[in-house]
C-alpha cells in the first residue's frame, strides 16, 4: 500500500510539473542611471545584477551614519543573500553609495 501511495504522489507531482508553463514578462525600461564617480565600476560589476539604480536610490536618506548603513547593506547582500561581491570591491561600493546616496 505504501508503494502505491508513493507512486500516486509521484504521478501527481509529474502531472503538475508537466502542466506548468514558464511565465514570461517584459521588464520596464530603466528610468534612472547611476551617477558617475569613484567606485561606479565596482557598483556596476556587483550590484546591478540584482538592483536597478532606481531601487538603490529609494533607500533611506538623512541617516546619522551613512557609512555604517551602507556597509551593513553590502554585508547583508554578501552574507545573508549570497551576493558574489568580492571583498576587494566592498570598500569601493560602500564609498560610492555613501558619496552618492548617503546625504
Amino acid at each position: 500500500m505504501r508503494d502505491f501511495m508513493i507512486a500516486m504522489a509521484l504521478a501527481a507531482a509529474s502531472a503538475v510539473t508537466a502542466a506548468a508553463k514558464p511565465v514570461q514578462y517584459d521588464l520596464p525600461e530603466e528610468t534612472a542611471e547611476f551617477a558617475p564617480g569613484p567606485g561606479l565600476d565596482a557598483v556596476q560589476a556587483n550590484c546591478v545584477a540584482c538592483h536597478s539604480a532606481d531601487y538603490i536610490s529609494t533607500q533611506p536618506r538623512n541617516l546619522r551614519d551613512p557609512a555604517a548603513f551602507w556597509a551593513a547593506e553590502v554585508s547583508k547582500m554578501r552574507h545573508s543573500y549570497g551576493a558574489p561581491v568580492e571583498e576587494a570591491d566592498v570598500q569601493a561600493i560602500v564609498a560610492y553609495l555613501v558619496a552618492t546616496y548617503g546625504r
